[in-house]
C-alpha cells in the first residue's frame, strides 16, 4: 500500500494494543492451526521405533576388587558395544528366534560404576524385546575370547517397552511453533494496523489531514443500561448529565472555534457530514447546536440526511403526526410548521423521522436555496446533519447551498485519501471547508493526545497539512 507519508508518531500504541486484543481470536485460531497441521504431519510422517533395555554389572573373575571391576568396565564398553552389533551375534540370534529381527544394540557405561547398559531398538516392541533377551543369552559364545577373564551380571531384567523411545521433530517442538504461530499472525495484524491508511491520532491528522483540525471529541463509554448488560442507547450530548467534564468541555471548545470562523467568514449555514456512516456526525453536529443555544444564540439543526435520520432519536422524539423534512421539500407543508422547539433553550429542530422512499426526489437545489435563505433570516445559525459522503450523492446537493462544511473523522475508521478526496470535493463545489473534527478519539497511554494549546484534555494541531494547490 502507497501512502505519502510514515512516521512512527503516526502510530498509536494503545490502539496497536487495542487492535490485537480485538483479534485475538484469529492469534489463538493461528495457534491452534499449527497444532493441528504438527500433530497430522507426526501422525503422516512418524516412524515409531521402541527400545528394550538392560542392566549389567562387569566383574572380574576371581576378584572382588571395585577398582578393578571399574577398570574392566571401561575397557569392555567399547568393545561390548562392537559385539553386541557384530554379524556373528545377529546370526546366533536369528538361529535363537527363528526370524530375522530388525534393530540395533547399543551399549554404554554409566560413569563412575562398573554398569553397562544396553539398549536394542527396532521398529516393533516385541522384536526390541527379543532381540535384546536373545543377545544377552548368546553374547558369551561370541564374545568368550575377548573377555574371558570378564564376568557379567544381569542387575535389571530386558523390558518390554509400551511407547516408542523416539518423537518426530514436529511434535517435539508442537508448542513452540504453537506459539511462532500466533507471532506470525500478531505480526499480520499489526502490519496491516500499521499500513492501515486511517487517521490513528492527531499527529496523524496534523500531518495526513489536508485541513485545519477544529477540534478533538474524546472517546467516551455510555453507561451501561439498568441491568448493567449493554451500554446505554442514549446519545452522548452535552445536555445529558452522564457526560464526563472532558468530553463537554472538549465539545464546547470545538463550537467556539467553529463559531469563530463562521462568524469571521460571515457565514450561517453548516453542513456536518463524513466519509462512512457510525462515526458520530450526527451527535457532533447536535452537540453543536447545543453549544451555540448555550451562548443564547438563535439555532436551527437540520436532519438532512433523508436515508438514515438520527437526530429524533438522539433527541429521543417520536413521531407523533409531526411533519418531516421530506415534505417541507416536496413544499407539501412549510417548514415552519416542522420545525419543533428543542429541550435546549435557542434551539429549534427539523427532523426528517424515517427513511425518504426517493431521497434524490426531494433534494433540489433551488428548493434548499429559498429555504437556506429563510432560515437564514429567522436564524443566528443553521447546522444541517446530511448522510455521510460514501453513501449516497445527496451531501454534494447540500454542499453547492451551505456556507460552509464540517467533516467529521473517527479514530482509525475512514481512509485518508477519501477523506482528502472529500475535501477536494468540497472546493469544487464552491463551498468553504471549515475543517475537520476528531471524534471518538482515545487518549494515548502517554497522557496526551497531541501537540498545540488548546487545554486539559490533551492539545490539539491547529492546522492540518498545507492545502493542496
Amino acid at each position: 500500500m502507497n501512502r505519502e507519508r510514515f512516521s512512527l508518531n503516526e502510530i498509536s500504541v494503545r490502539g496497536l494494543c487495542t487492535d490485537l486484543l480485538r483479534n485475538l481470536w484469529m492469534i489463538l485460531l493461528a495457534a491452534a492451526a499449527m497444532w493441528c497441521v504438527a500433530t497430522a504431519w507426526h501422525n503422516l510422517t512418524f516412524e515409531p521405533e521402541y527400545t528394550s533395555s538392560a542392566t549389567l554389572v562387569v566383574g572380574v573373575k576371581g576378584q572382588s576388587n571395585a577398582y578393578s571391576s571399574l577398570g574392566v568396565a571401561s575397557q569392555m564398553a567399547d568393545v561390548y558395544g562392537q559385539v553386541f552389533q557384530s554379524e556373528a551375534l545377529r546370526e546366533k540370534i536369528r538361529e535363537d528366534v527363528g526370524e530375522d529381527v530388525n534393530g540395533t544394540i547399543t551399549c554404554s557405561l554409566i560413569e563412575e560404576t562398573n554398569l553397562l547398559v544396553l539398549h536394542a531398538t527396532s521398529p516393533e516392541p516385541r522384536q526390541a524385546y527379543v532381540y535384546l533377551y536373545s543377545a544377552l543369552e548368546n553374547y558369551e559364545e561370541v564374545s568368550g575370547q575377548v573377555f574371558s577373564n570378564a564376568d557379567l551380571k544381569m542387575v535389571q531384567e530386558p523390558n518390554i517397552p509400551y511407547t516408542p523411545s523416539n518423537t518426530s521433530w514436529m511434535l517435539k517442538n508442537r508448542y513452540l511453533l504453537m506459539v511462532l504461530a500466533a507471532a506470525g499472525m500478531a505480526a499480520v495484524i499489526a502490519f496491516y494496523y500499521v499500513m492501515r491508511f486511517t487517521v490513528k491520532n492527531v499527529k496523524s491528522a496534523e500531518s495526513q489531514l489536508d485541513g485545519k483540525i477544529m477540534g478533538v471529541i474524546p472517546y467516551e463509554r455510555k453507561e451501561m443500561d439498568l441491568r448493567g448488560r449493554k451500554e446505554s442507547k442514549q446519545a452522548l450530548i452535552l445536555s445529558s448529565p452522564s457526560v464526563s467534564m472532558d468530553y463537554a468541555e472538549a465539545g464546547r471548545r470545538t463550537e467556539t472555534r467553529i463559531e469563530y470562523h463562521m462568524r469571521k467568514n460571515s457565514q450561517k449555514a453548516l453542513l456536518v457530514t463524513s466519509i462512512g456512516e457510525n462515526e458520530g456526525k450526527s451527535t457532533v453536529a447536535a452537540n453543536l447546536a447545543l453549544s451555540m443555544s448555550e451562548k443564547h444564540k438563535k439555532v436551527l439543526l437540520v436532519d438532512g440526511d433523508l436515508r438514515k435520520p438520527a437526530q429524533h432519536k438522539i433527541f429521543e422524539i417520536k413521531d407523533e403526526n409531526r411533519i418531516s423534512l421530506e415534505r417541507v421539500l416536496k413544499e407539501e407543508n412549510g417548514w415552519r410548521e416542522a420545525v419543533c422547539q428543542g429541550k435546549a433553550r435557542g434551539v429549534r429542530e427539523l427532523f426528517q423521522f424515517s427513511a425518504a422512499k426517493h431521497p434524490e426526489q426531494c433534494l433540489k437545489e433551488e428548493r434548499l436555496e429559498v429555504l437556506l435563505h429563510e432560515w437564514k433570516q429567522e436564524f443566528d445559525y443553521i447546522i444541517i446533519d446530511c448522510s455521510p459522503v460514501m453513501v449516497s450523492a445527496d451531501t454534494e446537493v447540500w454542499m453547492s447551498v451551505v456556507d460552509t462544511v464540517l467533516l467529521v473523522v473517527r479514530e482509525d475508521w475512514a481512509d485518508v485519501r477519501l477523506i482528502n478526496d472529500t475535501v477536494d470535493i468540497v472546493r469544487q463545489t464552491g463551498s468553504d471547508f471549515a475543517g475537520f473534527i476528531l471524534n471518538a478519539f482515545h487518549r494515548e497511554w502517554s497522557g496526551q493526545v497531541g501537540t498545540g494549546r488548546y487545554g486539559s484534555y490533551g492539545a490539539y494541531g491547529e492546522t492540518g497539512r498545507k492545502e493542496r494547490g
